[in-house]
């Protein structure tokens, strides 16, 4: 199906729909809708929690992300709104600006929405998706893995109906462990029960949704064993009725725009990767485009949305977008669907809410965040698959810990640069050697038995000759003529170079000057267009001689080895 087909206008993707929309999709929209709300709904009650919101906000960015998701975004199966993620970055951006007080943080939390909404405009009308690809895989993990430890430390004096203090998790952790002596007994039995249901049904019965049992069974509990007489914090008063436009508290925000700023760079980063990713993923199941800078334009609006009805950050909810996808969601009406189920919550059902155990909430929170934060088998494939990444995660996870979220996606997009600085100046350049009997010259610390020429050295170059490589592909010809001395030709094959600069077309220029005087023959071979039109620009080409560029190395070498011949044949 193309794009004109099926997504209509760009820059309002539902009409399209609607307008190439079959009946026969109705049924599977409206059971999507309905389905995916009844699992968003407990669990963007913890989502709240973990940002330090009143719960009830968390449900008006849910209602808010599934309708504007629902009308601008690009993918059919997407069910946008609170995260585990996000929710650790806006609890960590209100740590981190010290504010106390539910208001104050619930006006922080939907500025620093608001802030991210504007930046991912910004990112749409730039054109610049591609910024979120900064920050790695491995990353992303670690970070998120850090965070669910912090999340589920944070949680732990809820199970326990104890206070801790510490300024990070591992003080926090120390000093909850000093009041397990205080414990009350009857919280520990409700969150250890909590706990048991919510992980006990992810085990056994997958399919069935935890959070919406757990809570249902909390609420029931309350009601029926009187649960707040007996000492356990309920999570209090949570109103009936729909969001009001309300602008966050412009002062505040200035107050500690540095803050705002680095948690909008952050959750930007975070929600556009995951948001980006999914879309794809989904996109080529069900075999329809989608358009990575209509999906910033969708995630901002829906973000600016979030932010102006008190909410808090909103992305891509990966289990809520696979249950759209399973329960049989064809179009944007599935999220849409959601988003009014979630309003008619607000309406009817919110105050049921109110006597919600608060070591249930904790219970909801900590299986929210091991289950969608701990990536225990990615961390897995990393170590197996390339172990730098693994320590990138690891040193992502410490940060996080030691030094907050915040600080831990900071440090975590740095480890990220300077990885891909290090990749980027190091380029492999590996010599080659010619398989036995061919013509096909390969790695030859890769095949030990291929022959190796005495006297003439092939060198593959793996990488953009620029500013940042051309003195490491002259320090590694240097080698080569110190190393062999008895060597006359170098063939470097330039199959892998496929961009050249200005300052890495002089050195190659230079390097010419530097086999002449060392009294070694210079040929390059499978040059790409591109880069020889540069080259021959920059005069390179005519100072080497155009006999000195081959089309393959077999013929590099083969000219290498008559020119030789010749040579001796003059001196003899």
């Amino acid at each position: 199906m193309t794009r004109a087909q099926g997504q209509g206008p760009t820059r309002v993707p539902i009409f399209g729909q609607l307008r190439s929309y079959d009946r026969a999709w109705l049924r599977g929209d409206l059971i999507a809708g309905v389905t995916v709300a009844a699992l968003i709904v407990p669990k963007n009650l913890g989502y709240a929690g973990i940002a330090g919101i009143p719960l009830q906000n968390g449900l008006y960015a849910a209602a808010a992300g599934a309708l504007l998701y629902g009308i601008f975004g690009s993918c059919r199966q997407i069910s946008m709104g609170p995260s585990s993620g996000l929710a650790a970055v806006a609890a960590s951006a209100v740590l981190a600006a010290g504010i106390t007080g539910e208001q104050d943080i619930a006006s922080f939390v939907a500025g620093i929405t608001l802030a991210s909404g504007v930046l991912f405009l910004l990112l749409a009308v730039l054109k610049m998706g591609w910024i979120a690809q900064f920050l790695s895989r491995a990353v992303v993990t670690g970070f998120l893995f850090g965070a669910a430890i912090d999340v589920v430390i944070g949680e732990l004096p809820k199970l326990t109906g104890t206070e801790v203090t510490g300024s990070n998790p591992i003080q926090e952790l120390w000093s909850w462990l000093g009041t397990l002596g205080e414990a009350h007994q009857a919280t520990v039995i409700v969150g250890v029960i909590a706990l048991a249901v919510v992980f006990g049904l992810k085990a056994i019965a997958p399919q069935v949704p935890g959070a919406l049992v757990l809570v249902v069974g909390g609420l029931l509990a309350a009601a029926l064993f009187d649960l707040g007489a007996k000492g356990v914090a309920l999570v209090g008063d949570v109103p009936r009725g729909l969001p009001s436009l309300k602008i966050p508290d412009g002062q505040l925000m200035w107050d500690h725009a540095g803050t705002v700023a680095l948690a909008a760079v952050a959750l930007v980063l975070i929600g556009f990767s995951q948001t980006a990713g999914d879309a794809r993923a989904f996109a080529a199941k069900h075999r329809y485009q989608i358009d990575i800078n209509q999906e910033s334009t969708a995630q901002s609006l829906a973000n600016l949305a979030a932010g102006v009805f008190q909410g808090m950050p909103v992305s891509t909810s990966l289990s809520a977008s696979s249950l759209n996808d399973h329960s049989g969601a064809k179009t944007g009406l599935a999220s849409l669907t959601s988003g009014v189920t979630v309003l008619l919550t607000l309406l009817i059902l919110a105050p049921l809410f109110s006597n919600l155990p608060k070591p249930v909430l904790a219970a909801l929170i900590i299986e929210a965040v091991v289950m969608g934060m701990m990536n225990v088998p990615e961390m897995r494939r990393l170590a197996r698959v390339q172990k730098v990444d693994f320590w990138i995660a690891v040193a992502a996870i410490l940060g996080t810990l030691v030094f907050g979220v915040l600080a831990g996606v900071i440090i975590g997009i740095g480890l990220s640069l300077i990885w891909l600085v290090a990749v980027a100046t190091h380029p492999a350049m590996p010599d080659l050697g010619r398989e036995p009997g061919t013509q096909v010259f390969r790695e030859a610390g890769e095949h030990p038995g291929d022959e190796v020429l005495p006297a003439v050295a092939v060198i593959r170059f793996d990488g953009g000759l620029f500013f940042a490589t051309a003195d490491a592909l002259e320090d590694r010809l240097r080698e080569v003529v110190h190393a062999k001395p008895g060597t006359t030709g170098i063939v470097l094959d330039c199959g892998g170079i496929n961009f050249v600069d200005s300052q890495g077309a002089a050195k190659m220029d230079e390097i010419v000057t530097l086999a002449r005087d060392a009294g070694v023959n210079l040929r390059l071979t499978r040059l790409k267009p591109a880069v020889r039109a540069v080259l021959e620009r920059d005069g390179v080409i005519e100072h080497l001689g155009a006999d000195m560029i081959h089309g393959n190395i077999h013929r590099a070498v083969e000219a290498e080895q008559a020119a030789a011949e010749r040579g001796r044949a003059d001196t003899g």
